[in-house]
């Protein structure tokens, strides 16, 4: 095999160190060796997520990691410089979790500038500032559906939509999906459209996707088209808006079992219903 065949040909899945075999999604603490480099003496000690193995060819193992606490973790995980890092596996120590998980994304979907659309973005941010969440990864896609696709080749067991959708119930009613992908290829890119089932194909044909998709979504009372001309609207209605508390609390449950952690004795789906739909009014009543 030629030096172009090996380094075109991709990493390992796994690497053993310090007897901890680390994978995609494993977390590392960072132990980088004195190089004079200003930027490895800040990031001595933090703790680091996974994202790729790769291996030169003298054969050393180099771990793709992004911080665990980085906001612009997305960014990382699309591989823009500045969130994304490169340590040898002498210079990482494996942090072992309290208890085994996967990984889950979490993804808000929405356009801020058209009402109830920006549902979705709302939940995600409420999510987000109430702290980790063990192995979930809660990001702010907006209108971004090719950085979405990227992100859901990034490993993660499960994955879970959050998004406006009307479904003729009643506004603020919130609904748990597991879609339906249909046979075929040859699906259209849209760099800046975020049609959930859209994102789902163009992702499957780019590789894997999670285990598990769950859309949860909320019935809008006011989403503008906009049209040329049009007001824009940045505020969720009144009905919508009193939804987001009760998506937070399902959003954060739904994510914990995607990701596997959840009670002993609780099966997947220990939610759902026939046919994998699940609604509540936005009070968080059945």
């Amino acid at each position: 095999m030629d030096f172009w065949t090996r380094m075109a040909s991709p990493g390992p899945a796994t690497v053993v160190v310090n007897g901890v075999t680390l994978g995609v999604g494993s977390r590392v603490r960072l132990r980088p060796r004195a190089r004079g480099d200003v930027l490895d003496l800040v990031l001595d000690g933090r703790i680091a997520i996974v994202e790729g193995i790769e291996q030169d060819d003298t054969g050393e193992f180099l771990l793709a990691v992004t911080l665990e606490d980085d906001p612009g973790r997305d960014l990382g995980e699309a591989r823009m410089p500045g969130h994304r890092f490169f340590y040898r596996t002498d210079e990482v120590e494996p942090v072992e979790r309290a208890r085994a998980t996967g990984r889950a994304l979490v993804a808000g979907i929405g356009n801020v500038f058209l009402g109830d659309d920006g549902f979705g973005v709302e939940v995600a941010r409420r999510l987000a500032a109430l702290g980790p969440i063990p192995g979930v990864d809660v990001v702010d896609f907006g209108i971004r559906g090719m950085d979405l696709v990227f992100a859901l080749q990034q490993g993660y067991r499960g994955a879970l939509f959050i998004d406006a959708a009307r479904r003729g119930e009643a506004p603020g009613t919130l609904t748990v999906l597991e879609p339906e992908l249909p046979d075929g290829d040859g699906v259209p890119v849209a760099t800046h459209g975020m049609d959930p089932v859209r994102v789902l194909l163009l992702a499957r044909e780019l590789g894997p996707l999670p285990e598990r998709v769950l859309v949860l979504c909320c019935e809008p009372a006011v989403v503008p088209t906009g049209a040329p001309g049009e007001e824009l609207v940045t505020e969720l209605s009144a009905p919508v808006r009193g939804a987001v508390d009760a998506a937070v609390d399902l959003a954060r449950t739904l994510a914990l079992d995607l990701a596997g952690d959840r009670p002993d004795g609780q099966e997947d789906g220990g939610d759902r219903q026939d046919g994998g739909d699940h609604r509540m009014d936005g009070r968080g009543k059945e």
